[in-house]
């Protein structure tokens, strides 16, 4: 009986110590991003950048989503898949290059953070691609 404990024990170590890294990363989460879709014309963008535009980066939820800013007056950006956005500002939550979340407009300060928040944690951790 003690060499069958001894037996697992040494199978469960073995599979931990030499697990595949392909396996490990497959299983990984990719991380979050918040992207802001937004015109130069855009007077809530504007609102938007001067109420939490310097604050977000240093924010937990811009710790958790980090921003990325998409003019909609240039070109698309290559690595971002073509996504319908018809009002300014508009948040996108992005995980494995696929939108997961949004946030269409911008209605303040103290509606933006806790929305944001709920729209990062129904996604924490990002989601599995692959």
């Amino acid at each position: 009986m003690l060499l069958f404990r001894i037996a697992q024990f040494l199978c469960v170590l073995a599979t931990v110590l030499f697990a595949s890294p392909l396996t490990v990363l497959a299983q990984a989460k990719a991380p979050l991003q918040l992207v802001m879709f937004e015109r130069d014309d855009c007077p809530w963008c504007r609102v938007w950048h001067r109420e939490i535009g310097t604050g977000y980066p240093k924010s937990d939820e811009g710790l958790q989503a980090p921003l990325r800013r998409v003019d909609l007056d240039r070109s698309w950006p290559a690595d971002l898949p073509k996504l319908p956005i018809l009002y300014t500002p508009t948040f996108v939550l992005m995980a494995c290059n696929r939108e997961v979340a949004r946030l269409i407009g911008y209605p303040g300060a103290d509606f933006f953070y806790p929305k944001i928040a709920q729209l990062i944690a129904d996604h924490a951790g990002g989601a599995a691609c692959g």
